[in-house]
């Protein structure tokens, strides 16, 4: 089947705007907030749900055969076509106003992420890629966007949501070698960390045990950007799982040496 690309962009930026539609009357607001988890904290909204349900929406209106996958209403479909969705990314981020969430959809064909979109409507920042290119849009302006092109860990600078996620000790060896052979480490960024790597304003991102919705909208982002990312064991991670990004493939290969040998 030949894929209409200029159509899933369309649809990207069109659902984008459906999900903003509903998270900005919200976001800084007396909301709601539900907890997913009977111990911890897993923070969702009717931010998170309508803005899926927005999503969706637009989505099957436009690709009605697609699969989709979101956090907040599961898989629906059968297809070598799927869309993936996080609406409202950074959740923490956003019940405490801190404009670095995101809304993140994904398109993959059979298991392995194409085009993707990482919205920050707050900020007014679209982080888009599709076969061929990948753009940053703001303001009405578009440019191309690239990642720095460092190839050396010495100079890195790295991102991880938090250092609480390498929750054990095998994983926090892992971090710890990493922030040692690195410059700089800045935290609490979710899913606009991979974006400003594909930006070229970051050089590693680093984080276990994402899901598939966390990931696959941005792993194309960083790609067409002229990054690289994988799970850690090197394999394809539009399905999620331990991941890395880098600003390049040679510095990607460097930060999993490095994993993998703590």
């Amino acid at each position: 089947m030949t894929l209409d690309i200029a159509k899933i962009q369309t649809t990207l930026l069109a659902a984008a705007d459906a999900a903003a539609a509903v998270t900005l009357p919200l976001f800084r607001t007396d909301l709601g907030i539900d907890n997913k988890l009977a111990a911890g904290f897993d923070p969702v909204t009717e931010a998170d749900r309508s803005a899926e349900t927005a999503i969706r929406a637009v989505i099957a209106q436009a690709f009605p055969d697609h699969a989709i996958i979101g956090e907040e209403w599961g898989s629906s479909g059968e297809s070598e076509f799927t869309w993936i969705i996080d609406p409202v990314d950074g959740t923490r981020a956003f019940i405490t106003g801190a404009p670095v969430w995101g809304t993140l959809i994904g398109f993959a064909h059979n298991g392995v992420a194409i085009a993707g979109l990482m919205s920050q409507p707050f900020i007014g920042e679209t982080f888009l890629a599709t076969p061929g290119g990948a753009t940053y849009r703001r303001n009405g302006q578009t440019q191309p966007l690239r990642a720095s092109g460092l190839t050396e860990l010495a100079s890195a600078r790295v991102f991880t949501t938090t250092p609480s996620l390498f929750n054990s000790p095998e994983l926090l060896a892992k971090w710890q070698a990493l922030e040692a052979a690195t410059r700089l480490q800045r935290f609490g960024l979710d899913c606009y960390g991979y974006a400003l790597l594909a930006a070229g304003h970051a050089d590693i991102v680093i984080e276990p045990s994402l899901n598939t919705y966390d990931i696959a909208a941005l792993v194309p982002i960083i790609r067409q950007a002229g990054g690289a990312i994988a799970c850690w064991d090197g394999s394809e991670p539009t399905g999620g799982g331990n991941v890395v990004a880098a600003a390049t493939p040679e510095l990607l290969e460097k930060a999993l040496a490095l994993v993998n040998a703590n």
